[in-house]
């Protein structure tokens, strides 16, 4: 287990519900995604490292969660502006959603 952290720590967390536009493997990186997303009225793209647990085209037009207010990070080239939340059980990444349709950019409390 990780520190326990304050409430005051936690609400700076900026995490919302994305929508998938577009997804595409990473040219220069055999584990990673590129993700455009909709964020409100934002499109960002994020890398995620999904590519072998989640086929690209059945990402498309769905929803994620997503921290979007990561500071920016170029991984491998390739610009990442948010990151998406998945759990880890054993060797399979599954992607954290809302079990139904929401306006993307919707805020998780």
């Amino acid at each position: 287990m990780k520190p326990e952290i304050s409430y005051d720590v936690f609400s700076k967390l900026d995490l919302r519900v994305a929508t998938v536009l577009e997804a595409r493997e990473h040219p220069n990186a055999d584990k990673l995604l590129l993700l455009r997303i909709k964020v409100g009225d934002v499109e960002k793209q994020i890398v995620a490292g999904i590519r072998g647990h989640y086929p690209p085209e059945s990402l498309v037009g769905t929803q994620i969660v997503v921290l979007n207010n990561l500071e920016e990070a170029v991984l491998r080239g390739e610009e990442s502006n948010g990151m998406l939340l998945a759990a880890g059980d054993g060797d399979q990444v599954i992607l954290l959603r809302p079990d139904r349709q929401c306006s993307p950019g919707a805020v998780i409390k």
